[in-house]
């Protein structure tokens, strides 16, 4: 589960709310300091958060938040609430949680 070796990809709504660094954080942030860290499901969710003005991802399973990752990439204020990523075994997605009917 996700594995670098699947296409990975990003909603229309996120490629129009996150700048394209953001994007790629998300799957460098899984990669490389998820995976085999922290259990994880097909589901993930994160919320984004303003964190002295530069964007962080805040891990949530269960509701309750797990770790806080850091990015050097400014805060917007129109950058959505929360992402999610889904898996579902041969590709992968980041999308909005309005946008995953599962």
């Amino acid at each position: 589960m996700f594995t670098n070796q699947h296409p990975r990809y990003a909603s229309y709504e996120v490629i129009n709310s996150l700048p394209d660094e953001a994007i790629d954080f998300v799957w460098y942030m899984l990669d490389n300091y998820m995976q085999g860290r922290f259990t994880m499901t097909n589901l993930l969710k994160f919320n984004l958060i303003n964190s002295s003005n530069h964007l962080s991802y805040d891990y949530l399973v269960n509701g309750e938040e797990v770790a806080t990752f850091d990015t050097p990439y400014p805060f917007e204020n129109q950058f959505p609430r929360s992402i999610v990523v889904y898996d579902n075994g041969d590709e992968q997605i980041i999308a909005l949680p309005s946008e995953i009917n599962l």
